[in-house]
């Protein structure tokens, strides 16, 4: 129950109830299987929670000097845009244009691709390091057919036009910023990628992606295929919940957070 969530929630918050009443909250906002990630607020009261659009994914960065954070070893980016592809990218050549474009902008840029390995990986790490285009690269999620729709999954909340693949029509270097995803916040740590909050409202394609996959649950005569759309159902639907706390000095947010 909620009593019961507010109960843990305010053991672990050294006793302090009001925290534990707003992650019950959380809770009760996206539910058993959402996200709830605290952010320090920038607003004037001590606490409050915001429900956004977002999602978390099994995937972290596939480089530790990617984290813009020495000391929590993550990866925070503001407004950031997002590129995905269905490729495994060897050769930064290959998505030279988007990266030409993103740093124009002045936004940071998180590549969600199959793998990125070799001189590509080593290209970006080292222009991260160097102080330019800010940048982050992960793994897509899951596998095979699976990977396809999560790559679908994280397009339709980031508000992404294109998922890059062999069938496309559109090249790499035809793609501009509008075609890229957004995100208010990404975090990225070592295990997870969180995509927190779109730019623009997606709601509607959300919407629509989530009864595209609930008939095919119904038809489904495989209990794996099954598992695993009712699985991307609540990444789609649920959303994050954003535990804004104000700290009257860095090391109380600090101790609050943890």
């Amino acid at each position: 129950s909620e009593d019961e969530i507010a109960q843990v929630a305010t053991i672990s918050a050294n006793g302090d109830k009001n925290i534990g009443g707003k992650i019950a909250q959380c809770v009760r906002e996206v539910g058993k299987d959402g996200v709830i990630t605290v952010e320090e607020s920038k607003g004037f009261k001590d606490l409050e929670v915001e429900r956004t659009d977002g999602m978390q994914f099994d995937r972290g960065y596939l480089s530790p000097y990617f984290a813009t954070n020495a000391e929590k070893m993550l990866v925070e980016f503001e407004n950031p845009y997002i590129f995905l592809t269905e490729k495994k990218i060897n050769l930064v050549q290959s998505i030279l244009p988007v990266l030409e474009n993103v740093a124009r902008s002045g936004r940071p840029l998180l590549i969600i691709a199959e793998d990125v390995e070799g001189e590509a990986l080593s290209t970006l790490v080292l222009n991260k390091l160097r102080g330019g285009l800010q940048v982050a690269a992960v793994k897509a999620p899951g596998f095979g057919d699976r990977r396809k729709d999560m790559h679908g999954d994280i397009a339709v909340i980031a508000g992404a036009k294109y998922v890059v693949n062999d069938e496309l029509a559109v090249k790499v270097e035809d793609i501009t910023l509008d075609d890229l995803g957004t995100a208010k916040t990404v975090r990225i740590t070592k295990d997870t990628t969180t995509i927190i909050g779109s730019v623009d409202s997606n709601a509607d394609s959300i919407t629509s992606r989530i009864s595209q996959i609930k008939p095919q649950i119904e038809v489904s005569l495989s209990d794996y295929d099954k598992k695993k759309l009712n699985e991307r159902l609540p990444k789609l639907s649920s959303g994050v919940a954003v535990l804004k706390v104000r700290a009257p000095n860095v090391e109380e947010g600090k101790d609050g957070n943890d």
